[in-house]
């Protein structure tokens, strides 16, 4: 693959990352349930929610899949997070040329083409829809982790986890959240207190709604917890649909890595509003 097919590789990851940390959308389609909540289900949404157990770095080499309507492209990169600090995604030429890097820290999102030497750097109350929904980088955090979380709060405690309802389909549970546009729902595990599937939906009237799916397979031991292995997100709007993959190879808890990019004055800034606007377009 030549050099400039990866870098707009970068650009068509970067719209689906970067809206689900926006996170525009929402979960698993089932009618919002009237809910008496019993002890049982209770006690689900405590398990489900103390799922956290995870370690404060994760590092691991990474298979991408990219698919937006007929186009289709596969990537290797590497995946590496620090709990709430940072999650860098990094993608690859040729399997050892880096061309492109994601980079989320707590106060900015952070893209880079290396192979074209640009970057675009913003806050994330930038957006409008970050600042008046509440997501933030916890949001994003948590669906890495596969974890319950609540628009803009860095964790979950019992006071918190007012306004959410659970009810139990079969073997599943399936954990439910509105605020104002904003529809956030769980398919979990009842017994592992692990997470099926995310979902999340802004509802839009005149627009049409739009939804991130984040699925997890494939849970594998790392530290003291299981890690998803493999992840299967769609992004749906209602002018086209997104579809990546994720499967982690090697997954670890390396820690030996810089926490923060540094740039180099060879790289031009772009205009963030003008390079989301022309990546939201592909």
């Amino acid at each position: 693959m030549k050099l400039f097919n990866y870098a707009k590789a970068v650009i068509l990851v970067a719209p689906l990352l970067l809206t689900a940390c926006f996170s525009k959308k929402q979960v698993v389609t089932q009618p919002t349930p009237q809910v008496t909540e019993s002890l049982a289900q209770a006690e689900i949404l405590t398990k489900v929610a103390e799922n956290s157990q995870a370690p404060q770095f994760v590092s691991s080499k990474v298979k991408f899949s990219i698919e937006i309507g007929p186009q289709q492209v596969s990537l290797t990169g590497n995946l590496r997070i620090k709990r709430d600090d940072v999650i860098r995604l990094q993608l690859m030429a040729f399997g050892f040329v880096e061309a492109g890097r994601i980079e989320f820290t707590k106060d900015y999102v952070l893209i880079m083409d290396r192979i074209n030497k640009m970057y675009m750097r913003a806050p994330y109350n930038y957006i409008d829809f970050l600042r008046n929904s509440g997501m933030n980088y916890y949001t994003l955090q948590a669906l890495f982790y596969n974890e319950l979380f609540k628009p803009g709060e860095k964790s979950l405690n019992r006071k918190k986890m007012t306004g959410f309802q659970t009810t139990l389909n079969d073997d599943d549970a399936i954990i439910s959240l509105e605020k104002d546009r904003m529809s956030y729902s769980w398919l979990t595990n009842p017994n592992s207190g692990q997470i099926k599937i995310a979902n999340i939906m802004y509802r839009d009237s005149y627009k049409g709604n739009s939804q991130l799916t984040w699925e997890y397979l494939g849970f594998k031991p790392l530290a003291q917890t299981h890690f998803p292995s493999d992840m299967k997100i769609t992004l749906t709007t209602p002018s086209k649909q997104v579809k990546m993959g994720m499967k982690f190879n090697n997954l670890e808890t390396n820690s030996d890595w810089e926490t923060r990019t540094t740039i180099s004055n060879k790289y031009r800034e772009v205009d963030a509003e003008e390079i989301l606007r022309r990546i939201m377009a592909l």
